[in-house]
């Protein structure tokens, strides 16, 4: 960037949201497939703002993003994580037996995430923006330590949501974690905690999948749904994740 765009943007506000808080929330999806074009500085930076704005335990604010769009050392990295995130998926494809059962019938959601899996590894170094988040450690690991950094995560990519962009959070950098610390000069003592791809969807984004909310809230003692948990009109249920307890079990 030269001096005289970050002058520009240092006398620019942020851009309006597209969408509402709470529509954010509700509508944010995982996006894996991306428009061949870049994100442009000013997209970044209120993304990336928005990402800083997050708490932190005793608000020491210690995470950090390391950006990579195009450069040398982009491409190296994204190549690196790539060839990681092939072998990574190629090995769960195989084990969770996505093409056998429901996942052979190509219109299931079974297959439709497996085909949508394969194309975003396959693609992985196509990706317009990858995104390490991490965490500068200052004491021991803890297990409340993620707290430090994945809010921030999140600020990030409801921020994307915001001003159009989309992205997905993934975790394909621990197969290469050596080889990226020396390719990244980063640091001993700092937690790579994810991987983020970013850029403008290629699909669309719209209401998130999740299970209902008198299955996940409950009031007074473990199990019991609060009754007051009841999901708005139009909400959208995923079949994903483990067998639903019926409802003399809860």
């Amino acid at each position: 960037m030269t001096v005289d765009r970050a002058d520009d943007l240092a006398q620019t506000p942020l851009p309006p949201d597209a969408v509402g808080l709470l529509e954010g929330l509700g509508t944010t999806r995982a996006i894996r497939r991306y428009r061949d074009e870049p994100v442009p500085p000013a997209a970044l930076r209120a993304i990336l703002f928005a990402a800083t704005r997050a708490p932190s335990g005793s608000n020491r604010q210690p995470f950090r993003f390391l950006v990579l769009t195009d450069g040398p050392m982009a491409q190296r990295a994204k190549r690196l994580i790539g060839e990681g995130a092939r072998r990574t998926w190629g090995a769960k494809r195989e084990v969770d037996r996505y093409d056998v059962g429901s996942g052979s019938v190509e219109s299931s959601p079974k297959a439709r995430m497996a085909r949508a899996m394969q194309q975003y590894v396959d693609e992985f170094e196509q990706v317009p923006v990858l995104i390490l988040p991490c965490l500068v450690r200052y004491r021991e690991p803890t297990p409340m330590e993620g707290a430090s950094v994945y809010p921030a995560c999140q600020n990030l990519l409801l921020a994307a949501r915001a001003v159009g962009y989309g992205g997905a959070f993934t975790g394909w950098n621990f197969m290469v974690d050596k080889e990226l610390r020396e390719l990244l000069d980063i640091p001993d003592g700092t937690f790579i905690a994810g991987t983020i791809t970013l850029g403008r969807p290629a699909g669309r984004q719209g209401p998130v999948r999740r299970r209902p909310l008198s299955e996940l809230v409950y009031e007074e003692r473990w199990g019991k749904p609060a009754e007051w948990a009841i999901d708005p009109p139009g909400t959208q249920f995923t079949s994903a994740g483990p067998p639903r307890p019926s409802p003399g079990e809860r």
